[in-house]
């Protein structure tokens, strides 16, 4: 309900499935009959990036890339394919390559050269050349000062595991993480050689290379080839027994795959194709193995495949000019990466998408009969797990599922979101419910997902010689912050930066008495004095916030505002501001030691004032003249992708005639709680599994598909209309995908959505059931009453009915569209938004019967013509905090423009009598600016019911200045 890496053996193989599914198709071929489909570009914020390898969970890939400041050079990189974390591993000096995760998932392996004194001044070498547009055409480098590294995930240790001057690199460790293979020219610098050994070794020191293996710690090094050639890009099979690598001829020309028994050491040559074949890598059937060839053209990489004899033909990928290789797979072999230049830029980057094992295995001719996706036994017996009746087991099933760690609480827009999605489209396709739009199970939307600070953002501080203040140790900006340049020179201390209204029309405490602060930067301590009572700090906790006191500024006309982190030395770290959100000032945080440094210029003691403005006594601001910063801040606001998943049963009336009786519940949940968790600090960055809100709902939902769809199927119900069962996401963050559904809902000219849409009824929170059920929205039709009463004779439920249809979920998509609504809940508790709203506090029993419910008004609704709509007036005394009632639906979606974003009015409400209407964007309220949410929430505060104000709104492009008389509430 919107706010009014763990090991689960259970589920890891459906997992594993599930990971496939999320990719956006960027090209044609989707379907069995392709190799590849959902294909999707994986990094976009690097130069280029490749290499990239699965960790033995499937849940970590990890990979190298250029675009840490200050190297041109690739660096490795750790991604979350749950989360989207991403994480640096190496040092930033210098070159690195070929990294690999250990089995145990505890360290990473990768080869570098920051161990070179030399590594800063090739970097900047590397970046004048690129400056004076002499950039080389790409091609590997075999530096001689390459090592092989380890370092632990927990605990940072670095160790180095080779010490021998020559290229040590291309390394992995065995599936048992005992062993490392690698790639090697160490004894071309340590044996002497002929002289025209010595030119070759100048020319191409790569001619030298060599594979060896060695143990994990690096201790025994033992080489396994001495063939003229390079030799290198060796991996093993899933059994560790055996391994795969390229051989290139002794001229260069061309290489070849080959594989080799560890046992006995015989090798075996795969390939004939007289061209370059390289980068090998095994299917975890080990039954055949993927490769890059350029035998389509000297600069035309195509991913094949060939049978791990080489007996038969080897067998096309990709279809497409430019570079495609280094390929790998998940552990489970259902989802391959590689590395394409398919990109706008041209550069290569990271791709994923699903491998067909099975066509693979036809296509190679390796089909036997019995050969099916590596964990289809597993995943078809949990498909298979639920029974049609209403049952106790699947509403567990379901909920174990949704809450597991690996979902990592569900938030719009991630990865765990869409295994959420992906697991109800499996359901809804097992149950026999059909796609609703365009053969696709899901719907997609947009949304501002997130805000991050470019790395290119600086700040300088000029006193005599100009010091350059370091990211996240000396200041941070806000996410929150207006991006550009900032140069304070004219700074204010303004206190906590406070201007509360309650004490301000008193004269009591305003931070900003006889300050100019026109054009000017600012300086705050963040929170509240501390001194000030609990109940008076929870009376100004908005106050409080960083956001807040940035728009105070903002009014006042300032042109930076520079926070002091209240808890700690440290800068306010740009996560915890939590907002995505822009507010037109330059917004930043420097640590206290600055702070020091700043006010002992000025001649002024940090701590004695600190100690005397936290007692709560108004404390006149003052100037800090001596005080020069020049910066640039760079907030970039991401855009993402939530889905809706919807199944449709049909109903057996005429499909453009009969109605579309919509039953939902949200998907979705708030991850780690970053933006509106109520949980403790100690619980702070927690996974919230969300198991009542709304597990629950999803369970009952996918309950009663697969009851109703069962009887249909045996001819025992009947309906005219379409019944379309949708599980939504975005509702946590401002019911986003509802009011996608809504809005973009295709009918014919001329109609509206209240003709073709009967009925929406809603489940959100009905995991605590008690003593009753709370069904809201009975007041929105006058047939309801006599349908729940129906319904419940046999069902034998105790309920509690409530009029209102206004209440925070996603039935206000419907509504403000003049649809009836009906909405079950449990009621709140103290586990709401919270790491302890677990699925074992789940009642599972009152699920079922919310789902018995449920199925009877629907099978009632299925044989109505039509229901009718009744418009309520919101009930008085909701959001005590303000007094006036406007009756608009904003779009919290919407971040990227200035200003609210309508997604409707309520009808016969202040907003629909003034002339409001959806996709209004409102810029001004009462002659206050709104740029986003909270502006608007104060505008509204600002507001006298029944007293005319002026509302200034954006319409296609067009400014208007409209009237609105807001009510009270």
């Amino acid at each position: 309900m919107q706010n009014a890496f763990v090991h689960i053996r259970k589920y890891s193989s459906i997992f594993y499935t599930l990971l496939l599914v999320f990719f956006l198709e960027k090209s044609s071929g989707e379907g069995s009959g392709r190799l590849l489909s959902e294909v999707r570009q994986l990094t976009f914020d690097s130069i280029r990036a490749g290499e990239g390898y699965f960790s033995s969970d499937g849940n970590l890939l990890v990979y190298q890339c250029e675009k840490v400041p200050k190297n041109p050079f690739y660096q490795i990189f750790v991604l979350n394919l749950l989360t989207g974390e991403d994480k640096q591993i190496s040092s930033g000096i210098g070159k690195t390559t070929c990294a690999w995760i250990h089995p145990s998932g505890k360290s990473v392996l990768y080869s570098s050269t920051h161990l070179d004194p030399n590594s800063l001044d090739l970097q900047s070498f590397e970046y004048d050349q690129r400056a004076s547009g002499k950039s080389r055409k790409y091609s590997w480098d075999y530096d001689e000062n390459y090592d092989i590294f380890s370092k632990s995930l927990d605990t940072g240790q670095l160790s180095r595991l080779t010490k021998h001057k020559g290229y040590d690199a291309e390394a992995s460790y065995s599936p048992q993480g005992d062993k490392i293979l690698f790639s090697s020219n160490r004894e071309a610098y340590s044996k002497p050689l002929s002289e025209k050994h010595k030119l070759i070794l100048q020319r191409d020191p790569a001619f030298f290379n060599d594979l060896y293996i060695m143990e994990s710690n690096g201790s025994n090094p033992r080489r396994l080839t001495s063939a003229l050639g390079y030799d290198g890009g060796p991996f093993f099979n899933s059994k560790g027994d055996m391994i795969c690598w390229r051989r290139f001829s002794s001229d260069g020309h061309n290489a070849e795959i080959y594989t080799m028994d560890l046992d006995s050491g015989s090798e075996q040559r795969l390939t004939d194709l007289k061209v370059m074949s390289w980068a090998p890598y095994f299917h975890p059937s080990n039954k055949y193995i993927i490769f890059a060839t350029n035998i389509h053209g000297f600069n035309n990489f195509e991913l094949y495949m060939v049978d791990l004899k080489g007996k038969r033909k080897p067998v096309r990928v990709t279809e497409r000019k430019g570079f495609d290789g280094l390929p790998s797979f998940s552990p489970d072999g259902l989802t391959l990466s590689w590395t394409s230049n398919q990109t706008n830029s041209g550069k290569s980057q990271l791709f994923l998408a699903k491998w067909n094992h099975n066509l693979a295995l036809q296509k190679l001719g390796l089909a036997t009969g019995n050969d099916d996706l590596l964990l289809s036994n597993v995943t078809q017996g949990s498909w298979d797990k639920t029974i049609p009746d209403l049952s106790v087991e699947d509403s567990k099933f379901h909920i174990d599922f949704l809450t597991d760690d690996k979902l990592a609480g569900r938030l719009t827009g991630t990865e765990g979101a869409r295994i959420a999605g992906e697991f109800v489209a499996k359901q809804f396709q097992k149950m026999g419910l059909e796609p609703f739009e365009n053969d696709k199970w899901h719907q997609e939307f947009p949304f501002t997902h997130s805000a991050k600070v470019d790395s290119g953002s600086t700040l300088f501080w000029k006193k005599i010689a100009q010091e350059t203040l370091v990211l996240e140790q000396d200041w941070n900006p806000l996410s929150f912050s207006e991006s550009g340049v900032l140069e304070v020179d004219d700074l204010i201390f303004a206190g906590y930066g406070l201007r509360p209204k309650q004490l301000v029309n008193e004269d009591e405490y305003d931070s900003y008495t006889h300050l100019e602060v026109k054009d000017k930067c600012v300086i705050v301590l963040g929170g509240l004095p501390d001194s000030w009572s609990e109940e008076e700090k929870e009376n100004l906790r908005y106050d409080g916030t960083y956001q807040k006191k940035a728009r105070i500024a903002r009014d006042l006309g300032a042109k930076g505002i520079i926070f002091i982190n209240p808890e700690s030395d440290e800068p306010v770290s740009f996560s915890k501001s939590f907002a995505n959100e822009m507010i037109s000032i330059k917004s930043l945080s420097l640590s206290k030691n600055f702070v020091r440094k700043v006010f002992s210029s000025n001649g002024r003691n940090f701590e004695s004032i600190l100690s005397k403005i936290s007692k709560g006594e108004p404390y006149m601001g003052f100037a800090l003249p001596k005080t020069y910063l020049k910066g640039k801040i760079t907030v970039i606001r991401e855009r993402g992708t939530g889905i809706n998943t919807l199944g449709l049963l049909k109903g057996s009336g005429n499909r453009n005639n009969n109605k579309l009786i919509v039953i939902g519940a949200h998907l979705d949940h708030i991850g780690r709680g970053r933006r509106s968790s109520r949980a403790k600090k100690t619980d702070f960055g927690k996974i919230h599994p969300g198991a009542d809100d709304n597990a629950s709902g999803i369970a009952a939902l996918l309950e009663i598909a697969e009851y109703l769809s069962d009887l249909r199927q045996k001819g025992l119900f009947f309906t005219e209309h379409d019944i379309l069962f949708v599980t939504w996401s975005g509702e946590e963050i401002g019911l986003i995908g509802s009011s996608y559904f809504v809005k973009n809902f295709t009918l014919p000219h001329g109609k509206t959505i209240n003709e073709k849409v009967m009925a929406y009824l809603n489940m959100d929170m009905i995991g605590r059931f008690k003593d009753k059920l709370t069904l809201h929205g009975v007041g929105s039709s006058s047939k309801w009453s006599a349908f729940i009463q129906k319904a419940n004779i046999s069902t034998g439920i105790n309920l509690n009915l409530q009029q209102d249809s206004h209440i925070p979920t996603d039935t206000t998509s419907f509504v403000s569209k003049s649809i009836p609504i009906l909405s079950a809940f449990t009621g709140l508790h103290d586990d709401y938004h919270s790491p302890t709203d677990t699925a074992d506090k789940i009642n599972h029993k009152g699920i079922v019967k919310c789902a018995e419910l449920f199925s009877k008004l629907l099978i009632i609704l299925s044989s109505e013509e039509d229901l009718d709509f009744i418009e309520q007036t919101p009930p008085k005394k909701r959001m005590g905090a303000l007094r006036a009632y406007l009756g608009t639906i904003p779009n919290y979606s919407q971040t990227d423009k200035q200003g609210v974003l309508l997604s409707g009015v309520t009808k016969g409400g202040p907003a629909d009598k003034a002339g409001l209407m959806a996709d209004d964007l409102i810029i001004s309220l009462n002659q206050v600016t709104v740029e986003n949410i909270y502006d608007y929430t104060d505008a509204i505060g600002s507001l006298k019911p029944n007293v005319t104000s002026s509302i200034k709104i954006i319409r296609a492009d067009e400014k208007l200045t409209l009237e609105i008389t807001p009510l009270s509430r």
